[in-house]
């Protein structure tokens, strides 16, 4: 007899400039496997683009996912954020714990009570960090929104057929989010007492970003489980079985530990 795995809930958070559709791979391939996908656009981006206003913040995309998972009445979940999504599933875990069974950042922030998208990371000092906001504001010429990066400039090289969705498919992302600090009442530094993951994105390292510095911690550190995945930023474009696999895994050590098994023989 064997113990059979009972179906999951996993909640897929995208980041800046995407929306639910670039999780469509992963999706297919984790709902294949028997569990139940959920991958909700934040407000301002993709289909949801005409919420997008100057007071869309960070707090609202938090809010927004919270909504989502008391609506559909969700537990026992795997929630993962990709990138900046790393700063909405920190704030979602902070207010509904009870509910998260796991949490995974793909190659995304992971902030401490009052820091931003800009100021998460390895410690600079104030003028860096100043420097780094007036670096955005170039991206958003009107104030609200942050153009879409090139795809290059998030590991994907031209001529790879994930080139030509990301360049169609990104929607301009509301700068608020990024500068907004994010606000834990509940534990300030962060949700340190949930099962947590941590994939890095390896090939090539996004190297202007604060990732390489977040999975070092990770990977050191025993309270997290920690992997990699031989391919660029956008993992779940280019390497969605990878990715795929990793989080079925993750959910396998999660249950072999005892959190969420069920007892169930065929």
């Amino acid at each position: 007899m064997t113990a059979r795995l009972a179906p999951c809930d996993f909640v897929l958070i995208h980041g800046a400039w995407h929306g639910g559709w670039c999780w469509d791979a992963v999706r297919a391939r984790l709902e294949a496997a028997g569990h139940r996908v959920h991958t909700p656009t934040l407000p301002g981006l993709a289909e949801r683009a005409g919420e997008l206003t100057s007071a869309l913040g960070l707090a609202d995309h938090i809010a927004s996912v919270i909504a989502f998972i008391e609506a559909a009445q969700l537990r026992d979940i795997v929630l993962v954020g990709h990138s900046y999504g790393g700063m909405v599933i920190t704030g979602v875990a902070d207010a509904l714990a009870a509910r998260i069974a796991q949490l995974v950042y793909l190659d995304a922030a992971v902030p401490r009570d009052g820091e931003s998208m800009v100021s998460y990371g390895a410690p600079r000092p104030a003028e860096a960090i100043a420097a780094s906001i007036a670096g955005l504001q170039p991206l958003a010429p009107d104030g609200i929104a942050m153009q879409p990066l090139p795809p290059e400039a998030l590991g994907i090289a031209p001529g790879h057929p994930a080139h030509a969705v990301l360049a169609a498919r990104m929607t301009p992302h509301p700068i608020k989010t990024w500068l907004d600090p994010i606000a834990l009442p509940n534990d300030g530094g962060g949700p340190r007492d949930l099962p947590r993951t941590y994939l890095h994105c390896t090939a090539p390292v996004l190297e202007a970003s604060q990732f390489p510095y977040i999975a070092r911690l990770a990977a050191a550190d025993p309270d997290w489980r920690y992997g990699e995945i031989a391919t660029g930023h956008e993992a779940m474009l280019t390497a969605p079985d990878q990715v795929a696999r990793h989080l079925l895994d993750t959910l396998a050590g999660l249950r072999h530990d005892g959190a969420i098994i069920r007892g169930e023989h065929a």
